[in-house]
């Protein structure tokens, strides 16, 4: 009997996956599931117990969460990465993590065969498929949901029938949650004019009154929150479950996907836009114009190379490389203050802040030059300019 490596979240799909693989086709299955940060221990002795309910071989937990933060996330606050200025990337990142785990865990155990319960219409099934040719590209990848075209009402069906309960209530709503934010996907993100209503959101909105916080970074990574020096995921941890209350972090993603149509997810990720927007503004204090402009644009390029699940690409660890190294003169503390569905950037604390008066200030006379050297500048700064419009100034 050939073993199958099923990568394994609980679900509705992955459980269709778990009873078809075995029972339709005969095949061992081997359940895997890959912890980025977003299940409790509870959640994760649940999902084990629901594996081996579906008929599983065998069903092992990778936590992956520390991993995911060095490899992805931290480069991802370098880059201040957010996908069409909007979306954190919260499962983008997490499925390169999730599909390379399994890929090495299949190989580990000899797996002939590797399953996904991607549907046909998202980036999912994309990134798993090219991680998996890449790093196992002997072992045989099957796609039931996809191959079949299975509606989610099909899947329960099917699940009913072999006496596996499953509501179309609980089906109402797709939740992916990790350390670097949840993803809510329903009836409404199928549409172009809809919002997520209330009860969809996993988190409830309960906190109302302002308050101010702040975080430490060290060479852009964040290791303190409230002056509390803390490992960088338990920052990320930490600060999620301070200001997700708040409602911060909600939108609706609208973006364009690997194969070529457009998408809309909700997503609430209040500690990823709190940690990107607290980075950049100290990066804006600490770090030259074209250090930050050739940021930007080498940042834009990986989001969205990570976005369509080319992390095993080379150009990512050379851009990495250019993000850490930019990251030297990135430390200080930023000042933060909550709000029901917003938040405010209050200022920076920095040894390296570039903002000094002891080179003058803003607005006023500056202390290392004078009047004339700046009309002389400007006579040579824009030389070419001025001859480019005497030369045409007659059309």
């Amino acid at each position: 009997m050939k073993k199958v490596v099923l990568a394994f979240s609980g679900g509705l799909d992955t459980s269709f996956c778990c009873i078809y693989l075995s029972r339709d086709l005969g095949l061992e299955v081997h359940s895997v599931i890959v912890n980025t940060g977003g299940f409790s221990e509870d959640e994760l002795k649940g999902i084990e117990r629901r594996a081996y309910e579906l008929g599983v071989q065998s069903h092992t937990t990778i936590d992956e969460t520390s991993d995911y933060y060095r490899d992805t996330i931290k480069y991802l606050i370098f880059g201040n990465v957010l996908k069409n200025a909007t979306y954190p990337l919260s499962v983008s990142a997490e499925r390169v993590c999730q599909a390379t785990a399994i890929a090495n865990y299949a190989k580990s155990i000899g797996a002939e065969c590797v399953a996904h319960g991607s549907t046909g219409a998202g980036n999912d099934q994309v990134r798993f498929d090219m991680i998996f040719q890449t790093l196992i590209p002997g072992v045989e990848i099957i796609t039931p949901i996809r191959d079949q075209k299975l509606s989610r009402e099909d899947e329960i069906a099917y699940l009913n029938q072999h006496g596996v309960a499953y509501s179309a209530e609980k089906a109402k709503y797709s939740i992916n949650k990790g350390l670097w934010g949840t993803s809510v996907g329903g009836a409404e993100t199928l549409t172009s004019n809809q919002y997520l209503p209330e009860s969809a959101w996993p988190t409830p909105v309960t906190a109302e009154t302002p308050q101010q916080i702040t975080i430490d970074f060290e060479q852009g990574e964040p290791v303190a929150l409230n002056g509390e020096r803390k490992d960088p995921v338990r920052v990320i941890q930490d600060l999620q479950a301070l200001a997700q209350p708040y409602g911060i972090g909600r939108d609706i993603h609208v973006g364009d996907t690997i194969i070529g149509i457009k998408g809309r997810v909700g997503f609430e990720a209040a500690a990823p836009l709190i940690l990107i927007k607290a980075h950049h503004t100290l990066e804006k204090h600490t770090l030259t114009k074209w250090q930050l402009s050739w940021k930007d644009q080498l940042a834009a390029f990986y989001g969205n190379y990570m976005h369509e699940g080319q992390m095993h690409d080379p150009v990512m660890r050379d851009i990495e490389a250019f993000l850490q190294r930019s990251q030297q003169t990135v430390s200080g503390k930023v000042y933060i203050e909550l709000h029901p569905h917003r938040f405010v950037i209050l200022g920076i604390d920095s040894a390296h802040d570039l903002m000094s008066n002891e080179f003058g200030s803003y607005g006023e006379m500056n202390e290392g030059y004078t009047g004339d050297d700046v009309k002389g500048f400007s006579k040579i700064f824009g030389n070419q300019t001025i001859i480019w419009h005497k030369v045409n100034q007659n059309g």
